[in-house]
């Protein structure tokens, strides 16, 4: 026998669970906040310790922190990094498809020792390889003394300034070129150093 329910009924039972649903989904949420957060910050101590040569697990980044990074703050209230022999820069812009961010560890005279970038969303294999050491290692040896670092398609390898750009990630490229220009205006006062000539 075939039971016919009323629109009445089946309006209240979708509510109904659409309700329980949304409950569950709200104290899973709320409860993996904290952890969240957690593995957030450990990410990030994780990035900046890269920068300098230290490679940090979940586990032990906040340890390794602690022991190599100050937090300090420039006369314009952003916050940046030191380490025995320098200072590291936040990087925050936008790619092709949303954020894009990183790090760079620069020594006393400007000069680029160590970076790392990362995207929430770009293509894989294009401007999704910002994320990747063989891109951060085109930055070393460069420096951010007397102008900021650019990237350019056949960059020139002698010339302190640039880095060559993503193959097929021009959006990507251009996207990082403005962060670079961004954190050098923001940080000029603990970046500027003596000019560079080319």
């Amino acid at each position: 026998m075939k039971k016919n329910f009323s629109n009445r009924y089946i309006f209240i039972y979708s509510a109904v669970l659409v309700v329980v649903a949304a409950l569950i989904l709200t104290v899973v949420a709320v409860s993996l906040k904290p952890a969240q957060e957690k593995n957030q910050q450990a990410e990030t101590k994780q990035m900046i310790l890269k920068t300098i040569g230290v490679e940090a697990t979940r586990e032990n980044a906040a340890e390794l922190y602690a022991k190599h990074i100050t937090e300090a703050t420039t006369d314009n209230g952003l916050t940046y990094y030191t380490f025995n022999g320098g200072d590291i820069i936040p990087l925050k812009g936008t790619g092709l498809w949303g954020p894009i961010w990183g790090y760079m560890a620069l020594d006393a005279d400007g000069k680029v020792i160590g970076a790392i970038f990362d995207h929430k969303g770009e293509t894989p294999g294009l401007g999704g390889e910002i994320a990747t050491d063989k891109f951060a290692q085109r930055f070393i040896g460069k420096t951010m003394a007397g102008g900021p670092i650019y990237l350019k398609k056949n960059a020139d390898k002698n010339n302190p300034f640039e880095v060559d750009a993503i193959s097929g990630g021009t959006m990507t490229s251009n996207g990082v070129t403005a962060m670079l220009q961004t954190a050098y205006e923001n940080y000029f006062d603990i970046i500027s150093i003596a000019p560079v000539t080319q």
